[in-house]
C-alpha cells in the first residue's frame, strides 16, 4: 500500500510538488557528502551549501540530518516502485511482465548505486521509526515481485513453485540489484548493465545455458 511520501518527514512548506523538488535537491547533495565525508562527519550546513540553500531554508524541508538520510533511502524505494509498476502497466503477460520488472528494477539500481550503498552503510544511523519504515519499504517492493511470480506459477508458466520458493525468488531478485552495486568493481569490467540484466533474468526464469553459466562463474 502506498503512503503519502511528503508527510513521512514533516515540513513547513504547503506545496507538495515543491517539497518533492527541493527534497530531491537536498538528497542529491547529501549523497555525495555522505559518501565523501561519512554520515556522522557531514553537517546540515554542508548539506545546505551543497544544495544551494541557506541553513534556514533547509530546515523548512527537514528537521535533522537523520531526516535527510531517510529521504535518501526513500528516494530509491520510490524510484524502484515507480519503475516496476510502470513495467507492469506495459505488460501483464506472465513471464514478459516479470522480465520487464526485473529490467526496470536493475536499471534503477544501476542509476542509483550511490543511494543503495548508503542505505547499507548508514541505515543503522537512522532513528528506530525510520529504520522500521525503510524495512517496510523493502518488503513492500519485494512483495510486488512475489505477487507476479505467484501469478506466473498459477498460470503454469513456472510450475512446481511453492510459497517458500516464490518468496525466495522474489528476495533473490532484490539482492541481485544490490549485487550490481557492491560488486561493481568486478562486474562492470565483465558485463554491461544490459548483459548483466539478460544473464540474471535468464537465470531467474530457468533459461540459462551451460555457456552462460560458465561465463558467470
Amino acid at each position: 500500500m502506498k503512503h503519502n511520501r511528503t508527510k513521512d518527514v514533516p515540513t513547513q512548506i504547503k506545496n507538495p510538488d515543491l517539497v518533492v523538488k527541493r527534497r530531491r535537491q537536498i538528497v542529491d547533495a547529501a549523497v555525495q557528502l555522505f559518501i565523501e565525508k561519512g554520515f556522522h562527519k557531514t553537517t546540515t550546513r554542508q548539506i545546505a551549501n551543497a544544495a544551494g540553500f541557506s541553513i534556514g531554508s533547509l530546515y523548512e524541508y527537514v528537521a535533522s540530518k537523520e531526516d535527510v538520510l531517510y529521504l535518501v533511502c526513500d528516494a530509491i524505494h520510490h524510484e524502484v516502485e515507480r519503475g516496476v509498476n510502470e513495467a507492469l502497466q506495459r505488460t501483464s503477460d506472465g513471464e514478459a511482465a516479470l522480465t520487464e520488472m526485473i529490467r526496470e528494477y536493475l536499471l534503477v539500481c544501476h542509476t542509483m548505486r550511490d543511494h543503495l550503498l548508503l542505505i547499507y552503510q548508514e541505515t543503522k544511523s537512522l532513528p528506530s521509526q525510520w529504520r522500521k519504515r525503510v524495512l517496510e519499504n523493502e518488503v513492500r517492493i519485494t512483495n510486488i515481485f512475489t505477487e507476479v511470480i505467484q501469478r506466473i506459477a498459477d498460470s503454469g508458466e513456472m510450475p512446481n513453485l511453492d510459497k517458500t520458493s516464490i518468496e525466495l525468488i522474489a528476495h533473490n531478485i532484490a539482492v541481485i540489484g544490490h549485487m550490481w552495486t557492491f560488486r561493481q568493481w568486478y562486474l562492470d569490467r565483465q558485463y554491461t548493465i544490459e548483459e548483466f540484466i539478460k544473464h540474471q533474468t535468464d537465470f531467474i526464469l530457468g533459461k540459462s545455458t551451460s555457456k552462460q553459466k560458465t561465463e558467470i562463474s
